[in-house]
């Protein structure tokens, strides 16, 4: 089965990493010399995919992801004047036949993991199974290059969806707060359980929102984001709530172990490690 769109958020301010992401973009942190963000979306471009779907700040400027997939005419043309072949190669990002769309979120508007996902389809018609992506994580040394690829050929039907679990252990599930993962003897998710304490923790799977979302499931996560009304007081608008919706009233989500080391970013912790693993 092919997937030929990826849905990748990276709006939102980055408090976590206050005060750098008041000039960088979170997503945009290097890792080595290449910002966190280009390694999801090269995992995506060695699946196949062929359209990478940024959900982006609503700022009324042009957001530094744009400015590093779109051409440099000004910085081309002062390499070139000096002869810089070697150094012209690297403003290359991506392949040319991968096309980039933005979508922009308001930042005072509904807030969380689903929002990006609601946002996208409405704009752009999305009616096709997509691949979903963090902005500030990703995998390292996966099997065959790619955790996406290999996310994508565990499916066996284009209405099921899937997504990655993580081995981890309980002590970690617990201490960073992830979400468990339950499934059934066939591979299909039964439960997920948000930051479980440890005397519930039955699986060793954590859930690292790394998914491809049907068809069917992308309607579901529509209509959660538009019927619900919460504030920034009440909750989160996560997207675990319509998958585990989905779920129990019988859609179908494939759990694939991740092959690979996940990179969590999000933290200054994470984004330290990442740094000594991938340029070690």
């Amino acid at each position: 089965m092919q997937i030929r769109k990826a849905i990748i958020p990276v709006a939102g301010w980055g408090t976590r990493r206050l005060p750098i992401t008041k000039a960088i973009e979170k997503s945009m942190l290097p890792v080595g010399n290449r910002p966190i963000v280009d390694f999801a979306v090269e995992d995506c471009i060695l699946a196949g995919i062929k359209e990478i779907i940024f959900v982006i700040t609503k700022t009324g400027k042009e957001s530094q992801i744009q400015s590093y997939y779109e051409k440099n005419t000004k910085l081309e043309e002062f390499l070139l004047a000096r002869g810089a072949n070697e150094k012209l190669a690297k403003l290359k990002t991506a392949p040319e036949d991968i096309h980039f769309s933005y979508v922009e979120q308001d930042a005072n508007d509904k807030y969380g993991t689903a929002v990006p996902v609601a946002l996208a389809v409405k704009q752009l018609g999305l009616s096709e199974s997509v691949a979903f992506c963090n902005g500030d994580d990703f995998f390292y040394g996966s099997k065959d290059g790619s955790e996406e690829k290999n996310l994508i050929s565990a499916l066996q039907s284009a209405d099921e969806s899937a997504m990655i679990g993580v081995p981890t252990s309980k002590e970690d599930i617990v201490k960073h707060g992830l979400g468990m993962i339950e499934s059934d003897q066939d591979g299909f998710m039964t439960n997920l359980t948000e930051k479980p304490e440890l005397e519930q923790i039955t699986s060793n799977l954590a859930s690292v929102n790394r998914f491809i979302l049907s068809k069917d499931l992308l309607t579901e996560i529509v209509s959660y984001v538009d019927s619900n009304a919460f504030t920034a007081t009440d909750q989160e608008y996560m997207i675990t709530d319509p998958v585990l919706d989905f779920v129990r009233n019988g859609g179908k989500v494939r759990v694939v172990p991740a092959t690979g080391q996940f990179m969590d970013c999000g933290s200054t912790e994470g984004w330290l490690r990442a740094n000594n693993i991938v340029n070690n």
